[in-house]
């Protein structure tokens, strides 16, 4: 995947290709706490190129998402015992046009 392509006025691009405040990344993805946490664990974990929502995702990065979603849960010590979240469309409850995924323990 590699090819990041990021939209300069996007809050999500701009946090996914800083390292500040990243508490897990690879070449494709990061994550990062949510401002607004749910539970005591709660990340979202995005791709670094810019993706709208999980209806524009190609084969590759849902399937990249998932997998960074795996490794998150193991640093974090949550796994087996996680659950996740994706919102899709402003009716589905997606307030920022970048595709992300919550990940939240308790």
């Amino acid at each position: 995947m590699s090819d990041v392509q990021t939209l300069p006025d996007c809050l999500f691009c701009k946090l996914a290709n800083s390292p500040d405040g990243l508490i897990w990344h690879n070449d494709d993805f990061a994550a990062f706490k949510d401002i607004h946490p749910k539970e005591r664990v709660h990340v979202l974990i995005v791709p670094k190129a810019h993706v709208n929502s999980l209806d524009e995702a190609t084969p590759e990065v849902s399937g990249g998402l998932i997998d960074a979603t795996r490794q998150v849960a193991a640093q974090l010590g949550v796994q087996g015992a996680y659950r996740v979240a994706v919102n899709v469309g402003r009716k589905g409850g997606q307030e920022i046009d970048h595709l992300h995924l919550h990940l939240m323990a308790p």
